[in-house]
């Protein structure tokens, strides 16, 4: 009877435990709209369509990168369900589609809808809203605000920290410079030119002889160019997305300008900017960058850039590896996956957003050897380091030390 006392009693034991073990496995599994023990529905809006269409593919590539997720069995056994739709580049077509997302598809959260307008369109609706406005693409500095707009948060390096960079090589290199600036007139365009002015300090209003703005409906910039050049301009610094930066590099060929020519990030895909425009436009061009490009055979045994190069081939095999945001995307899709990794079981708005703004030293496969990812409750701004480059033959060369240009929120 005892032995059988005691068999009783560890069974009843065991018993307890395990339901206290279900019990507390059930009770840590925490949801907010858009997210069940199968599914995750994450929104993003993307211009597929209008004068930004160049980027449109970092919604295909996202799109892809989560199928491949979903392949492996998820996260946490759930399903992503990515939602993306097209705003043209148009801001208060933006609005719509985060309303839309928002109110009647009910996303857990937006990942990296695109664009400096757009994100400052949806802004303030999100924040009011209180659901993340996760990893916008955008370097635009308002996007880090954490303060102000808790439910917003960056992913590449702020536009300031690269026109910093561009005006300390300056300085270094040609400090009796006179530039020509052009760029886009939004926050994406001042905010970088500010970053230009705040580096070069009071040398700024001598070294900086002309000013040129355009909008993005636009149809040419040749006649900002012209303009530029015939300002006595002997530096060119092109503050401009894809389709205008393709256009900046034919036309400056074309007038035998031979400026030092700075060409910020967003518009030096080799693929969608530089080949278009003609290698042999864009020779010696300077640019900075933290990603790997997709077109350089110096990391074709990189073991990063290996999983990216067996992801395109069986996820979007159409996909030009070359093309800066193709790669831009699927380091992007890794980040939001790191995100909802760490949130476990608990996939409330709030704990998504503590979780973004908990990434220690997070290594994307398409970032660049020394760069990382760290963001804390006080920085909104998960890339701060950049590399500078030059255009050569068919593709960029790094050269100089990983850069960083914090941004304080």
């Amino acid at each position: 009877m005892p032995l059988l006392g005691t068999r009783a009693t560890s069974f009843l034991l065991a018993a307890s435990v395990s339901v206290a073990l279900t019990g507390s496995a059930l009770a840590q599994k925490k949801y907010d709209t858009g997210a069940t023990d199968k599914e995750i529905k994450i929104g993003n809006i993307m211009p597929y369509s209008g004068p930004a269409s160049a980027y449109g593919v970092i919604g295909t590539i996202e799109a892809a990168y989560f199928k491949m997720i979903n392949d492996q069995g998820g996260i946490n056994g759930r399903k992503i369900n990515f939602i993306t739709y097209d705003d043209g580049y148009s801001p208060p077509k933006a609005v719509e589609q985060a309303r839309k997302l928002v109110e009647s598809d009910e996303v857990l959260f937006l990942a990296s809808p695109l664009g400096t307008p757009s994100n400052s369109a949806i802004q303030k609706y999100m924040n009011a809203k209180k659901v993340p406005q996760l990893f916008v693409s955008t370097g635009a500095t308002k996007f880090g605000e954490y303060k102000d707009f808790p439910w917003t948060m960056g992913w590449q390096p702020a536009y300031q920290s690269e026109g910093r960079i561009y005006a300390a090589y300056l300085l270094k290199e040609k400090p009796d410079a006179k530039i020509g600036v052009m760029y886009q007139n939004d926050d994406f365009g001042k905010d970088l030119l500010k970053g230009l002015k705040d580096g070069l300090g009071s040398k700024a209003a001598s070294m900086i002889i002309s000013e040129a703005s355009y909008e993005v409906s636009e149809p040419t910039i040749d006649s900002h160019i012209v303009k530029l050049k015939a300002a006595g301009a002997d530096t060119f610094v092109s503050i401009t997305t894809p389709k205008f930066a393709a256009q900046a590099i034919k036309r400056v060929a074309e007038l035998g300008w031979k400026p030092m020519y700075f060409q910020s990030n967003v518009g030096a895909s080799v693929g969608a900017v530089l080949k278009p425009a003609g290698f042999e436009n864009a020779q010696g061009i300077l640019s900075a960058a933290y990603a790997k490009d997709g077109a350089d055979a110096q990391w074709d045994n990189d073991e990063g850039m290996k999983k990216f190069y067996a992801f395109l081939a069986k996820y979007a095999p159409d996909a030009n590896k070359t093309d800066g945001s193709v790669v831009f995307g699927y380091g992007h899709a890794q980040t939001i996956v790191q995100t909802l990794k760490q949130a476990g079981d608990d996939l409330t708005r709030a704990n998504i957003m503590k979780q973004a703004a908990s990434l220690k030293d997070f290594s994307p496969d398409t970032l660049l050897p020394g760069i990382t990812i760290n963001t804390s409750a006080t920085d909104f701004y998960p890339i701060e380091q950049l590399q500078m480059q030059r255009f050569k033959g068919e593709k960029w060369e790094l050269f100089g030390p990983i850069i960083a240009g914090k941004i304080d929120g």
